[in-house]
């Protein structure tokens, strides 16, 4: 899979940069901006050109049949969203189940216009005690990659300010989606 997806990246236009994090097994990585169905397809195809172990937290509804099945091969994990379900607990101790995992969580939450992104994945990678990794999908660059690593420090106003610096000016697939913090 790593070389076709590179083949089918670069015939789409687009450019891949940055790797696995050195030294880090386990992580959140954080991807936005997160406008289109698309962005799964791209992501997932950036993930096997750099063979990352990306697992992915979908909404439970998106698994019915026949696509259920092809979501949990390509790294899908079902998440109940409801309230009474404690999400964050659920995705901590999946951290546990594996050596090697770094798991893909979209801020926005959805590929809506949402006003403030959701604040899981910082609580997430608390309670896992693990990195969150800052990946992109530039559409008006067509760049797709790896950013820089964000320990959490306690402080989710000053985490935040970072994470949105690094995606200011970033475009997603459909660019009035997007919205910062």
């Amino acid at each position: 899979m790593k070389w076709i997806s590179y083949l089918i990246l670069k015939m789409m236009g687009w450019t891949t940069v940055g790797g696995p994090p050195e030294g880090v097994k386990k992580a959140i990585f954080i991807t936005a901006p997160h406008t289109s169905n698309l962005d799964f397809f791209i992501g997932r195809m950036y993930a096997w050109t750099r063979k990352l172990p990306i697992k992915t937290l979908i909404k439970k509804e998106a698994f019915f049949w026949p696509f259920g099945g092809l979501l949990k091969k390509t790294g899908g994990i079902p998440i109940d969203r409801s309230k009474a379900s404690n999400s964050v607990e659920m995705a901590a101790e999946i951290f546990n189940q594996y050596d090697t995992i770094y798991m893909a969580i979209t801020p926005e939450g959805t590929r809506k216009l949402v006003k403030h992104w959701k604040k899981g994945f910082y609580y997430i990678a608390q309670k896992a005690n693990v990195p969150i990794v800052l990946s992109f999908l530039d559409y008006k660059n067509k760049i797709v990659g790896i950013g820089p690593i964000l320990e959490t420090s306690g402080d989710i106003e000053k985490d935040f300010k970072k994470i949105e610096d690094f995606y200011r000016g970033m475009q997603g697939r459909h660019p009035e989606k997007f919205n910062l913090s």
